[in-house]
């Protein structure tokens, strides 16, 4: 990508890391569970476990940047 389309991307620059603690702190885990149905968000959650599920799953870590997309 060119450095003009990353400047029209909300993303850029932006980590997972900071995403997950963004959405966990406006919804909590339990409510983030319910908005995307995924385990490391549903039993025994935390943003390292969470991480580390994401960075290996797309289809997952989509949904959580939709999310964060919308909640920002």
């Amino acid at each position: 990508m060119t450095e003009n389309m990353q400047k029209n991307n909300p993303l850029h620059g932006v980590t997972l890391n900071e995403m997950l603690e963004i959405l966990e702190a406006k919804y909590g885990w339990e409510e983030l569970g319910n908005r995307i149905n995924i385990r490391c968000f549903q039993i025994d959650p935390s943003i390292k476990s969470s991480l580390k599920f994401l960075r290996k799953t797309p289809w997952a870590r989509k949904k959580v940047e939709t999310l964060y997309l919308e909640s920002i």
